[in-house]
């Protein structure tokens, strides 16, 4: 029953508009009180979150807060969540899970709380969000967002030290006495601030190493799975002057590109050194085991959450935060 039951039939049970249901179960906008006790015996009435909405009839809030990744195919993005499934659990709230697809729309829908209104506030990894958006995000709704920062948005942001660990793990492959150091995970298209950032540690490294940055060996990708990785490591063993070692924005892309040196009868790290990003569970366990960027996933999830609840217990005017969490270089065997 509860499937069936929108919006749009509270609002007619409780004879107001959808807005003002929507107003009355996040507690926002103005109504009055007579409005806000007809629509709350609406929803207990229909059964549309009863449980949800007594608790925000009791304390003003439901205790569900809304994570939004690009994809959960994505090994990081699926460790990430469990990390926030367990944080949002020790403050006694619960968590939801949306797919963006990393698509623009999709994610202003989610940053304005559009997809579910008894949700109290919203954790987003964008990818596709635009400056127009990223300046509505967060307007109607407390928001925290992880990943890179590259829009002035009223709120919160997570993240690591993305330039830092790119360096470390490029200057890895150089001490390593690797002179030919390729890239994959550099992306052209408008705001990808994972790609820029990793990408400006990388030539950081390179010109500490006084090495020149050359464009051949940072083949564009469109996303970071392994099919990216594996299509962009044939094209840079298919140079005149194939590299000598690899560093992988993703784990995911490295693990495509531990399979083509396989197929092509190259060892790792003999012949081609390999470095990622992300320590995802597989890492441990690639062929040869990966050598990667570890950001410190747990404390990326404790401070989202953290963050989010302070939002959501003090107002959403409150400015703009970076929260950086921590990140180390796990060296194994791949380079």
């Amino acid at each position: 029953m509860r499937a069936e039951i929108g919006l749009k039939e509270v609002a007619e049970r409780a004879g107001v508009s959808m807005r003002t249901v929507s107003n009355v179960v996040r507690d926002t906008g103005r109504f009055s009180e007579a409005t806000r006790a007809r629509v709350l015996r609406a929803v207990e009435e229909l059964g549309y979150r009863p449980n949800t909405a007594a608790r925000r009839l009791r304390t003003g809030r439901s205790g569900v807060l809304l994570l939004a990744v690009p994809e959960l195919a994505m090994p990081y993005f699926a460790e990430l969540a469990g990390h926030l499934l367990r944080e949002a659990a020790a403050h006694g709230c619960t968590l939801l899970v949306e797919v963006t697809g990393g698509h623009a729309a999709a994610e202003l829908e989610i940053a304005l709380g559009r997809t579910d209104p008894l949700v109290d506030g919203v954790i987003l990894s964008p990818l596709a969000l635009d400056d127009e958006a990223a300046r509505a995000a967060g307007a109607e709704l407390p928001l925290v967002l992880l990943g890179e920062r590259v829009h002035e948005v009223p709120c919160p942001h997570v993240t690591i030290d993305n330039t830092e660990a790119a360096r470390e793990a490029t200057a890895r492959l150089l001490s390593l006495g690797r002179r030919r150091v390729a890239v994959i995970g550099r992306q052209t298209v408008p705001y990808a601030a994972t790609s820029a950032t990793r990408l400006a540690g990388y030539r950081q490294a390179l010109e500490e190493a006084g090495l020149r940055y050359e464009e051949t060996l940072a083949p564009a990708v469109a996303a970071y799975g392994r099919a990216d990785g594996a299509a962009a490591m044939r094209t840079l063993l298919d140079l005149a002057e194939p590299p000598d070692a690899v560093f992988c924005f993703a784990d995911a892309m490295a693990e495509g590109a531990l399979a083509v040196l396989r197929e092509r009868g190259l060892s790792t790290p003999g012949d081609v050194a390999v470095v990622g990003f992300d320590d995802v569970e597989a890492a441990r366990y690639a062929a040869p085991p990966l050598t990667t960027v570890a950001p410190d996933k747990r404390e990326l999830a404790r401070l989202a959450v953290a963050a989010l609840l302070r939002r959501i217990d003090g107002g959403i005017d409150a400015g703009p935060t970076v929260l950086v969490a921590g990140h180390r270089l796990v060296v194994r065997e791949s380079g």
